[in-house]
């Protein structure tokens, strides 16, 4: 078995004993490459347990929905893992820390990073991915940056990119972000943004070749006045949200 995907349920009477499991794999799936976990039992003991298991030739690994999961989690997979092409920890509680271990352990390899519903992740953690990580092409942090947290509704959430849906219920303990944050994207290679959501956005430069999917939808601060693009494929780039933003591609920061 090389492929393998685990969706757990969301109730709180979910008691599946994931460090067990994990341990498992090693024995019953050696030859793994792809794994994906969906489960609210995530945590940091049971992403240790992944060390035990020796599964280095993992390509791909989605541990979602994992609040308790913190950086502490990213030091086992950066252990454990050698050459990860793909990475989501979408809805844990890692931190900037946690961004930077992914960013040293798998520069030559990641090319989809998904950090959707991880509120402990601020502007300098997404800046430092974009800058650390030269063959990222998918990017997802929607829902990470928010403010007004007293005033958003809970209920399910979702962010359009690579063609799938997210539902997330149930959002992670959430941290006091800062109210205004200006986020700067520059990548080479960068093909697909994912910002949804991203409330506590109020400036915006993104300077990307390549790119040809961005999500801005539910950015409630950010304005057409305060964001800028540098792509050169304008004309082929699909932004969300607002069709207006594809007018001020290339636009520079300041310009009528």
């Amino acid at each position: 078995m090389s492929e393998l995907s685990l969706c757990f349920t969301q109730q709180s009477t979910e008691c599946t004993d994931l460090v067990s499991l994990m341990d498992g794999l090693g024995r019953s799936c050696p030859n793994l490459r792809n794994l994906h976990i969906s489960s609210i039992q995530l945590s940091n003991e049971a992403v240790s347990a992944l060390e035990g298991a020796n599964l280095r030739g993992l390509c791909m690994l989605s541990l979602i929905l994992g609040s308790k999961m913190t950086d502490a989690a990213v030091a086992s997979i950066v252990r454990s893992c050698a050459s990860l092409a793909l990475l989501d920890l979408s809805g844990s509680s890692i931190s900037d820390s946690g961004v930077g271990m992914i960013c040293k352990a798998f520069p030559h390899t990641l090319s989809r990073l998904l950090l959707a519903l991880c509120p402990n992740i601020t502007t300098c953690g997404i800046q430092a991915a974009t800058a650390q990580l030269p063959l990222l092409q998918l990017m997802d942090c929607g829902m990470s940056l928010r403010s007004n947290l007293q005033n958003e509704k809970q209920g399910a959430y979702f962010g359009e990119i690579n063609g799938r849906i997210r539902l997330c219920p149930k959002l992670p303990t959430l941290k006091k972000q800062p109210m205004r944050q200006k986020l700067i994207i520059k990548h080479d290679n960068l093909k697909k943004l994912s910002l949804w959501g991203c409330s506590a956005i109020d400036a915006l430069y993104v300077k990307c070749p390549e790119l040809i999917d961005l999500n801005l939808n539910t950015c409630t601060n950010l304005h057409p006045g305060a964001a800028a693009t540098s792509v050169p494929k304008s004309e082929e780039c699909t932004c969300i949200w607002m069709p207006r933003y594809v007018d001020w591609c290339n636009k520079k920061p300041g310009s009528e």
